[in-house]
């Protein structure tokens, strides 16, 4: 569950939850979005019937059309780069001009897999300083099948609403089979929405970025990276590694990790968020989990437990907040250390018979509003990671590994374990082998940790900046996902002046 901070965007919104308890907004809202699985749109190349090669949609010239405060445009990529004059897909884009002489584009992307770079823009271009703005063209992109770059719709919100509200921690073999049967609906709708899934792979997004970056006429890519969007950046330095240029990669998966250590750090990492949060409540003497530590811990323990039998009135009759619903509105609020008073509250709602203030925030986790999912990042999530790192376990086999998972984590341990059901009967194999990283013979890559990241724990930042031939390490020492715009002014300092001047950071730079 890894996703970009920004991807939270809506929980801005639900600050003010204590009066309208109403679902936060994003731009990725509307009425056009499916509600039954589509194929995902397929056709031959449009602007060039030639296009017999991966170069040739190197060529492309992009139309920008405003849109709003900002400017849109799309650029077609092969569907299957074994068949480059075959069906393609539409990658959309939204760029933020830059206010003065531009030294070029910063592509950026928030994380996920599923989130959508195109509304990721809307806060990146808020929070950038002057100097970054006046700088460089910044573009998000949606990568394919997600958003609106062709969208890949599996299952509809019906369907996807039971398998996020199932319960995550199964107890008994009739409850396993049918979290297995969901997870296979699923992959299955995936595998009928047409032959854009089997193509939905990092290796294939990073392929992507190559033709974007060509298509805005730079000779080497210039990224940030939040979360998941950092993986995205090595796969692409590992496979043209001339071509970096200027990179960031913020909140850092360790691509060297199987995917039983991804699990289990991640457990870990959201651990050592919920106990820096306790500590916090705890202290306040108000703290609905308790007077101290232990006793916040097993207070959350029971809840979870008791969710798990009986779930608790929403306001919803449809959907009351279970287990995994309130899973998802706990561990959203750890992204942020800001975002800690809003569990507070809805904690406290909670336990006074209320589930409508965690489910709201599960909401902003899911992007789940009164009218279904605003966007199809709860179904790509599967899409990508089981294409990256299928993983193929037995009942058994995640049993036995529960103790492990507890060790990592009291509170968040066994649905972790259990996650590792999510990719054990998709049907789909990606089409190309993800690559081994070391970047070799790259331009200097900046990569960034925070030492109480939840879901990308600091460990995995050193392991790739160690595993990058020219990686350089930042060290932000704090709470929350990610480090740039994070209120650290070493850290924006930092980046900004590699990004804007090519300054590379000293290594190992502590903030």
């Amino acid at each position: 569950m890894s996703i970009g901070r920004r991807g939270l965007a809506g929980l801005a919104a639900i600050a003010v939850l204590a009066a309208a308890c109403g679902g936060g907004g994003d731009e990725s809202k509307g009425s056009d979005k499916p509600s039954e699985p589509t194929a995902a749109t397929s056709q031959a190349p449009s602007g060039d019937s030639n296009r017999n090669s991966v170069a040739a949609f190197h060529d492309q010239t992009i139309d920008w059309t405003d849109c709003g405060d900002f400017q849109c445009g799309s650029v077609e990529v092969p569907m299957d780069y074994s068949n480059p004059s075959g069906p393609t897909v539409d990658i959309q884009l939204k760029r933020a001009p830059a206010t003065g002489d531009p030294i070029g584009t910063l592509f950026i992307n928030p994380g996920g897999p599923g989130g959508s770079g195109t509304d990721y823009l809307t806060t990146f271009s808020h929070e950038m300083s002057d100097q970054m703005r006046a700088h460089y063209d910044v573009i998000g992109f949606d990568p394919r099948g997600v958003a609106k770059s062709d969208p890949l719709v599996c299952v509809n919100d019906a369907e996807l609403d039971k398998l996020v509200a199932f319960d995550p921690t199964p107890d008994t073999p009739a409850e396993v089979t049918e979290a297995r049967d969901l997870l296979r609906q699923l992959g299955d709708g995936c595998a009928d929405a047409g032959p854009l899934a089997e193509h939905m792979s990092t290796v294939d997004v990073a392929r992507d970025l190559d033709i974007l970056r060509a298509a805005v006429g730079d000779p080497k890519l210039n990224y940030y990276g939040a979360s998941y969007g950092t993986y995205i950046g090595a796969i692409y330095a590992e496979l043209f590694p001339q071509r970096v240029g200027r990179f960031v990669l913020d909140g850092a998966i360790d691509p060297s990790l199987s995917p039983q250590q991804f699990n289990i750090g991640q457990a870990k990492g959201f651990q050592r968020a919920l106990d820096a949060y306790i500590d916090d409540c705890v202290s306040s003497g108000d703290c609905p989990l308790g007077t101290n530590h232990d006793e916040a811990i097993q207070r959350l323990h029971s809840f979870l437990d008791d969710l798990d039998q009986h779930p608790l009135d929403s306001g919803d009759p449809a959907r009351p907040l279970t287990e995994g619903l309130g899973f998802y509105g706990i561990a959203v609020t750890l992204y942020v250390k800001d975002y800690w008073p809003l569990l507070t509250q809805a904690l406290t709602a909670a336990f006074n018979g209320d589930g409508s203030v965690l489910l709201t925030l599960a909401d902003a986790y899911l992007q789940r509003d009164d009218n279904g999912y605003t966007n199809n990042s709860s179904q790509v999530i599967y899409a990508v990671n089981c294409l990256d790192h299928p993983v193929h376990m037995t009942n058994q086999q995640i049993e036995q590994s529960v103790p492990r998972y507890e060790k990592a984590s009291s509170v968040f341990g066994r649905v972790f374990a259990w996650s590792m059901l999510g990719c054990s009967n998709w049907p789909l194999k990606a089409d190309q082998p993800t690559p081994s990283i070391d970047a070799a013979g790259s331009a200097p890559i900046v990569v960034i940790g925070t030492t109480r990241d939840p879901a990308t724990p600091y460990a995995w930042a050193v392991g790739l900046a160690n595993e990058l031939k020219s990686g350089v390490l930042i060290t932000r020492d704090g709470d929350g996902h990610t480090g740039y715009h994070m209120g650290n002014e070493c850290v924006d300092n930092a980046v900004d002046n590699y990004l804007i001047d090519g300054k590379v950071p000293q290594n190992s730079l502590s903030c």
